[in-house]
């Protein structure tokens, strides 16, 4: 609804979060830049969008691991934790993002050659190499990667007779979790070894739905192993939020926007994700799309749900 001044209130918010990104931030605690880490040369970044640091005036109550996590396939897992831990980074805030699908997309969607990788996270779950030598620095600043390969599919087999097989991610990133405000866990499109060991690592789960009949069935399982990982292994999980994701507009979309929300109630982030070819095309070439076309709808619609998933987590 249009207020006094003509703008409606998205419009008003949108205008707000550029005014607030281009004040500076307060320099009160450093970003991590472990002298080892690897970068990717910053000419990945094919249109760099050049902003103030980001003026924190609500500190973190704690640092945050953040599984990002369905059964289902191809319903924005990568997508949404490529670009969120982009725009955290882009926010001022030290982001580690994890790779923990042997598909590699988080990995190849931050510019990071796969077939150039020779130490990967399949390394660090086995306890074969340290975070030092698995660490890749990426051209958005603030912004670290765990890697990971096709490799990593033989996890369950490696790990088949190992007693503690559910928390090696765990005991791997406990040493870094004061190094980063926010470590997003980009998890594969099941409920085995490698999501569990995620979910046991993490604080929350935010949880992508695409607009589509039968999304709800891949939510139903995942929430039921939330609930035996919560139960055995982490009781301090819980769950972010839904994020709905590619959003048309048209009456599917709609109707299954409504169901979710009828369903979920206030667990659904109030953000929607819309289809943006945009966002396919940053992912294409390597870049976050905030560092590819950060006026589109689908950039937009990102930094929104990424400031209502960092607003739960900062001083009252």
């Amino acid at each position: 609804m249009p207020t006094s001044d003509g703008m409606d209130q998205q419009e008003r918010d949108r205008m707000g979060f550029f005014s607030w990104m281009r004040r500076r931030r307060p320099a009160a605690r450093e970003r991590p830049r472990p002298e080892d880490v690897r970068r990717v040369p910053r000419s990945r970044v094919h249109r760099p969008i050049v902003l103030g640091q980001a003026e924190i005036t609500r500190q973190l109550v704690n640092p945050v691991t953040i599984s990002v996590a369905n059964r289902k396939g191809g319903v924005g897992k990568t997508t949404t934790s490529v670009n969120m831990a982009a725009i955290l980074a882009y926010l001022g805030h030290p982001v580690l993002l994890v790779d923990m699908d042997s598909q590699g997309h988080s990995t190849s969607g931050l510019g990071v050659e796969r077939e150039a990788v020779d130490v990967t996270v399949l390394d660090l779950l086995l306890g074969e190499a340290g975070v030092e030598d698995v660490l890749v620095g990426t051209a958005v600043d603030g912004l670290h990667l765990l890697p990971a390969t096709v490799n990593l599919s033989r996890v369950s087999v490696d790990l088949m007779d190992h007693p503690e097989r559910e928390l090696q991610l765990r005991a791997a990133l406990d040493p870094l979790r004061n190094d980063y405000d926010f470590i997003i866990i980009d998890t594969p499109p099941s409920l085995g070894l490698l999501t569990v060991n995620s979910l046991v690592a993490s604080d929350g789960v935010l949880i992508p739905l695409q607009c589509e009949y039968f999304a709800l069935e891949g939510v139903k399982d995942l929430m039921g192993i939330i609930r035996v990982v919560s139960e055995n292994l982490n009781p301090d999980l819980r769950v972010e939020g839904i994020l709905i994701t590619m959003y048309e507009t048209n009456p599917l979309s709609r109707t299954i926007a409504r169901e979710v929300r009828d369903h979920f109630g206030d667990g659904v982030l109030r953000t929607v994700i819309p289809r943006d070819r945009r966002v396919a095309e940053a992912q294409s070439m390597g870049v976050p799309i905030v560092s590819y076309a950060m006026t589109s709808p689908g950039c937009q619609a990102y930094i929104r749900a990424t400031r209502e998933l960092r607003r739960a987590h900062l001083e009252p």
